[in-house]
C-alpha cells in the first residue's frame, strides 16, 4: 500500500508492527509546529481526556465514528457492546482498523448514502473537517441528513479567539482576513505528508447559530482546556 500522502496511515502501521514510538509533526499558519505522538492514536479510555469520556459515554444505538484514525474510540464502544461503523479518509488507517476486526470504510460523510445512525462521532475537534465557515453549512445538512429521528450529533471544537490577545488582554483580529478560526495545517511523518490543508475551530455562539440555519438544536455539554467544549446537535 502507498502511503506516500498519508503520515497518519503509515504513523498507525508503523506503531502497529514495531511498538516503537514515533511523533507525526503538525504545522500550521497560526501556531507553532506541534508534535503527535504516534501512541497518542492508540490511547486507552482511561489515557483520554474528560472531554472525550463524556462523549464516548453519550453514545447510543447505531454509532458512526467519523475520521476513526486507529480506532481508540471504537475499540471503547465495542467493548460496550456497540456495534459502530468507522470512517476515515486515510487508507492506512482504515486498512489497520479492518484488519483489527472494526467495521470501518474508506470515505467521507459526503460518501454515505442510504444510511442513517443514532448517534454521530466526531472528536479530537471533529467539526473542524468542515474546512471553513463557508463550507460549514453543508456540512451540518449533510449530517442532519444521515442523523436518524431522536439522535444526537457529538461533535467538540475550541474558540482560538485567545490566539488573538495581546499581553494586554485586547483582542487584534484584522477582519478582512476572514473568520478567525480559519487555519490551515500541514501533517508530516517521516516521508509522508498530506499537504496544507483547511481546519475549522469555531465558537459555541457561532456554531450555534450555523446549527439552528441547518435545522440543528446545539447543547453545551462540556469545556475542557484552552475554550476546547463538546456539544451535541439534534434535530429541531
Amino acid at each position: 500500500m502507498a502511503l506516500e500522502n498519508d503520515p497518519i496511515g503509515l504513523a498507525i502501521q508503523d506503531f502497529e508492527r514495531t511498538q516503537k514510538n514515533a511523533e507525526i509533526i503538525v504545522s500550521s499558519d497560526l501556531f507553532d509546529d506541534d508534535a503527535i505522538p504516534v501512541a497518542h492514536l492508540f490511547r486507552t479510555f482511561n489515557e483520554m481526556p474528560e472531554l472525550e469520556k463524556q462523549a464516548l459515554k453519550l453514545c447510543t444505538g447505531a454509532v458512526l465514528d467519523v475520521g476513526a484514525g486507529a480506532g481508540c474510540h471504537m475499540r471503547h464502544l465495542v467493548d460496550q457492546g456497540l456495534s459502530p461503523l468507522a470512517i476515515d479518509i486515510s487508507a492506512g488507517a482504515v486498512d489497520y482498523m479492518q484488519r483489527t476486526g472494526f467495521n470501518a470504510e474508506l470515505k467521507t460523510i459526503f460518501e454515505i448514502e442510504n444510511q442513517q445512525f443514532d448517534t454521530i462521532l466526531l472528536l479530537m475537534n471533529g467539526i473542524g473537517l468542515a474546512g471553513s465557515m463557508e463550507k460549514l453549512p453543508a456540512f451540518l445538512i449533510q449530517l442532519k441528513k444521515i442523523l436518524r429521528p431522536g439522535g444526537k450529533i457529538l461533535c467538540d471544537s475550541s474558540d482560538i479567539i485567545y490566539m488573538y490577545e495581546d499581553e494586554d488582554g485586547a483582542i487584534w483580529i484584522d477582519l478582512n482576513d476572514g473568520y478567525y478560526g480559519e487555519v490551515q495545517f500541514n501533517m508530516q511523518y517521516k516521508n509522508a505528508a498530506t499537504g496544507w490543508f483547511p481546519w475549522l475551530y469555531i465558537d459555541f455562539e457561532n456554531l450555534s447559530d450555523e446549527a439552528a440555519a441547518a435545522g440543528l438544536r446545539c447543547t453545551f455539554i462540556f469545556e475542557g482546556e484552552n475554550n476546547h467544549y463538546l456539544v451535541s446537535l439534534e434535530h429541531l
